[in-house]
């Protein structure tokens, strides 16, 4: 009977310790720094796990910029702590008072799959009557950038996300033209229900906990506009932070 005690527990510390496979997508061209810390960052809560990116979906737990396959775990918040939430920008001076008044003009974007800074933004235009042509797009890496071709005059318009801009709207001269509704969907998904263990509870109160003020390497591997994850209400993930 203690052979058979001690087989079990052995298989209980087996499974507690088996890595749990994270995959991001992301648009950064370099992840070598941003894995690195984030690796050191796990470990230190006590998370085994191996990070993965881009490619063909293998991850148990995978960050999406929008909606995907699965389980949502831990949805991606602002600076607020909320849903993000899609902005078209223009500099004070200007004087555009709605979208429609960008017929025509140059605008800036964001390329890549996050829905906030290309699909949402030309259907905000669209519903305006506003159909930029390709030369009249600027698409910049991130949002930062897309901020920048408007400061600097090469665009009449950025889009951008309330959380990340608001703080920059009045020193910088800017407004906020448009705005849309908080936007779910981006966030660490599970295709398949994860093993039941300590490590995967680890793991996802690490995720929960880590925040962009905590470490702003690692969030290059994120949309800008990210700046740490909670849990969906139906989730008992803990969000404390201490």
């Amino acid at each position: 009977m203690s052979a058979l005690i001690l087989a079990g527990a052995v298989a209980d510390m087996a499974r507690a310790a088996d890595p749990l496979v994270l995959q991001v997508f992301t648009e950064a061209r370099s992840t070598i720094v941003a894995s690195h810390r984030l690796q050191n960052y796990l470990e230190g809560a006590k998370c085994v796990a191996n990070l993965l990116f881009n490619g063909k979906p293998r991850g148990e737990l995978i960050f999406r910029a929008g909606n995907t396959e699965g389980t949502l775990l831990l949805s991606a918040v602002n600076r607020d702590g909320e849903h993000p939430v899609p902005v078209w920008v223009t500099r004070k001076t200007a004087g555009v008072g709605s979208l429609s008044e960008l017929q025509g003009r140059d605008v800036s974007m964001v390329a890549g799959d996050d829905p906030l800074a290309g699909a949402l933004a030309l259907e905000a235009l669209a519903a305006e009557g506003v159909s930029p042509e390709p030369g009249q797009i600027y698409e910049a890496g991130d949002f930062s950038s897309a901020l920048g071709l408007l400061l600097h005059n090469n665009t009449h318009a950025a889009v951008s996300e309330l959380g990340l801009v608001r703080p920059m709207l009045e020193t910088q001269g800017m407004v906020v033209t448009w705005q849309g509704e908080p936007v779910s969907g981006a966030g660490w998904y599970a295709p398949a229900p994860l093993p039941e263990s300590t490590n995967t509870r680890a793991c996802l109160n690490a995720l929960a906990r880590i925040h962009r003020l905590d470490d702003r390497q690692i969030f290059r591997i994120f949309p800008e506009w990210v700046s740490g994850f909670r849990p969906p209400e139906s989730n008992d993930v803990e969000e404390s932070r201490s």
